[in-house]
């Protein structure tokens, strides 16, 4: 149940995120720009934390990937 939770808590702040990044760069406001900078730059710490404490628990696990997928996939993308 904890992992359920804290999954769906990292994929809220991840929106949220996505949220303040947007009004970050849509905002002509110099004011409320910095106010959502404040807002990105603690909810990405907090986003940090979470993911550590999950990973602490290996209710996050990260993939790598191969060599040679990246390098095809960059040589389509150069093409």
């Amino acid at each position: 149940m904890d992992e359920l939770i804290m999954n769906n808590y990292l994929l809220l702040l991840k929106s949220t995120v996505e949220v303040y990044v947007h009004g970050t760069l849509e905002s002509s406001n110099k004011d409320i720009r910095e106010l959502l900078k404040d807002g990105l730059n603690e909810t990405l710490s907090h986003q940090a934390r979470v993911y550590d404490e999950m990973t602490k628990y290996d209710w996050y696990t990260i993939n790598n990937v191969d060599t040679s997928i990246i390098e095809q996939t960059l040589d389509k993308v150069n093409c």
